[in-house]
């Protein structure tokens, strides 16, 4: 009978924050309609931020039981539901579906988006460009392989703004319909994954006939699985659910701290200034002795702090020349930041100011 009651206090409660939500989805859709008049911009990934910060802080005064990682979690979905309310999302992703930035996308925009994803990460800023999509999300580094040097050549190439980056944690299952490993013949999965989880494999297949093959994706791996016998993949847990693949094994990867970076990008976005933010730039300066030096001694002069600087070819030059990748703190409006732009404009783009995850 305590079990019941206690059932019922929760179904209580649930009806509660139903309520509630419906309360706030009231105030959603007239700030929407606000938005829409003055042609404002829907998603505000400072002003969320701001809203995280402030229930964490509101939940440890109230010593309440959940932590950053829930709150955001369960807040993330809310806000994706108001951004719906307010005018419904296209997304557009690197694919397949169930692939890592698949899973990056869901956490920043909800199940509820539309999401459309593409073969390749041209496709993605295409798509972002010609605004058949209002929002794009590709990876811009992992942690333990260096950036995606594609990613950063199409920010040159297009003119796109970033929006936000989202930093995840990734995670390799080892699924198989096989019940024992001595039957696996052959594991799929993309180049890239079966170096993470070298060592996972060193132990259980080293002296096996197991035939390691690469394929384009870990959710193309995932989809193999279930279409042949004696075989297994290394694939996300999102993949191996979404093909109800069985997973053997979780957390196979050689490092527990392997993350990937993504960015959104998005067509005329800019954010306003939060406080923790991070401005990208692209920076082309002129083939002279000490131009790389003087631009760089400047960040030092108005003491901004540089996180990232990547050296790309200027393909549209036959001398070997080169341009510039930098990520540095601060938010593009802020005053030290903005006498660097003024004094490089020439050189210059900015990509864009972002809330800061790392």
């Amino acid at each position: 009978m305590y079990l019941q009651e206690l059932r019922e206090k929760i179904d209580s409660i649930d009806n509660q924050i139903l309520d509630f939500l419906n309360q706030r989805m009231e105030i959603v859709k007239i700030i929407g309609d606000l938005k829409k008049q003055n042609n404002a911009i829907i998603y505000r990934p400072e002003r969320e931020k701001e809203i995280l910060d402030r229930l964490v802080n509101y939940n440890q005064i109230k010593s309440g039981l959940l932590n950053r990682t829930s709150i955001d979690a369960v807040f993330m979905e809310i806000f994706a539901a108001s951004r719906n309310l307010e005018l419904p999302e296209r997304i557009a992703y690197l694919g397949p579906e169930g692939s890592f930035t698949h899973q990056a996308a869901e956490s920043r925009f909800g199940y509820l988006s539309d999401y459309i994803p593409l073969k390749n990460i041209k496709s993605v800023f295409e798509s972002v460009a010609t605004e058949r999509v209002r929002f794009g999300v590709v990876p811009i580094e992992n942690n333990q392989e260096g950036f995606v040097n594609e990613t950063i050549d199409f920010l040159n190439e297009f003119e796109l703004n970033i929006v936000a980056e989202i930093v995840m944690p990734i995670h390799h299952t080892f699924a198989s319909r096989s019940e024992k490993l001595s039957d696996i013949r052959y594991i799929y999965s993309k180049e890239i994954a079966f170096k993470q989880c070298k060592n996972f494999l060193d132990n259980y297949f080293k002296d096996s006939h197991t035939e390691f093959i690469p394929v384009e994706s870990t959710s193309r791996a995932a989809k193999m699985v279930m279409e042949e016998e004696n075989s297994a993949a290394i694939c996300s847990g999102v993949a191996a659910k979404l093909f109800r693949v069985p997973i053997l094994f979780e957390n196979i990867e050689d490092s527990p701290n392997n993350q990937t970076r993504f960015y959104v990008i998005a067509n005329q976005f800019k954010n306003q200034i939060s406080g923790n933010d991070k401005t990208s730039f692209i920076v082309k300066l002129p083939n002279k002795a000490g131009s790389l030096a003087n631009f760089l001694q400047d960040f030092n002069v108005f003491s901004i702090n540089m996180n990232k600087i990547e050296t790309r070819p200027d393909r549209d030059t036959n001398n070997f020349q080169s341009w510039f990748y930098i990520e540095i703190d601060g938010h593009q409006e802020e005053d030290n930041l903005q006498k660097i732009i003024q004094q490089h404009k020439e050189s210059l783009r900015v990509l864009g100011s972002y809330v800061k995850l790392c």
